[in-house]
């Protein structure tokens, strides 16, 4: 193949040829110089991360039980990241009826996607079965404590207890998510459900899980928490 960026025979067409070629050399020259500048300029968004990928390690409540796949919370809080000019991606990995136990047990094949951050929305299943606050406890710590080593940066979700469990089941298990958040020097969303739980009007028809409007005032309300985790990462990257 023909080198384009060789010199040419000067003497070929006389001196007019000459004169063109030496113009054309110059011209091709420049064209080497720049041409890797503006290729790298195609590869560069390409090449530097793309988008931030956050990935939710959740239940029905951030998978969209019932909603269609746009209403989702995972959907929801990706289309308001991005109005705040934040660029994200933000897929929809939320299993029904996920208990903690079961997050821990995905949570390496959750890892191998490469999540830039992720925010873990568990234990309201744990509640709902009654299930020992002392093994949801152990649950979330040894996720948070995966996510430490890993140097995943994450937003940790509070749940409560159902009160008809006894005040001192609720007691117990409330207090798992700020003493854990502590523990591991994560930031904390007291409560996910903060401004739809009870309320009828942003429930379905079952009482707990969030219509389309009541996930989006989920997303409203935790967007702050979320917007935080980002710009302190922004912060870290420079």
């Amino acid at each position: 193949m023909t080198n384009l960026c060789s010199k040419g025979d000067p003497n070929r067409y006389g001196l007019l040829g000459s004169a063109f070629n030496r113009l054309g050399t110059v011209i091709l020259l420049l064209l080497c110089l720049l041409a890797p500048r503006a290729a790298m300029a195609q590869v560069t968004p390409a090449t530097s991360g793309g988008p931030i990928k956050i990935i939710v390690l959740g239940d029905s409540l951030s998978a969209g039980y019932k909603l269609p796949r746009e209403a989702a919370f995972t959907s929801q809080l990706e289309v308001a990241l991005k109005a705040k000019g934040y660029d994200v991606t933000v897929p929809n990995t939320g299993v029904s009826g996920e208990t903690t136990s079961g997050g821990l047990s995905r949570l390496d094949w959750v890892l191998g996607d490469k999540p830039d951050m992720m925010i873990v929305e568990l234990g309201a299943n744990d509640g709902l079965r009654g299930i020992d606050p002392a093994r949801t406890r152990e649950n979330l710590d040894k996720i948070l404590s995966k996510l430490k080593e890993k140097k995943v940066p994450v937003l940790l979700a509070g749940m409560m207890a159902p009160r008809n469990l006894g005040s001192e089941y609720a007691k117990v298990f409330d207090a798992i998510y700020p003493d854990l958040a502590k523990k591991h020097g994560v930031p904390l969303y007291p409560f996910f459900l903060e401004g739809v739980a009870m309320d009828p009007k942003l429930n379905q028809e079952d009482g707990m899980h969030p219509t389309a409007e009541g996930v989006a005032v989920i997303v409203k309300n935790i967007m702050p928490s979320v917007m935080a985790v980002l710009d302190t990462m922004k912060a870290g990257a420079k």
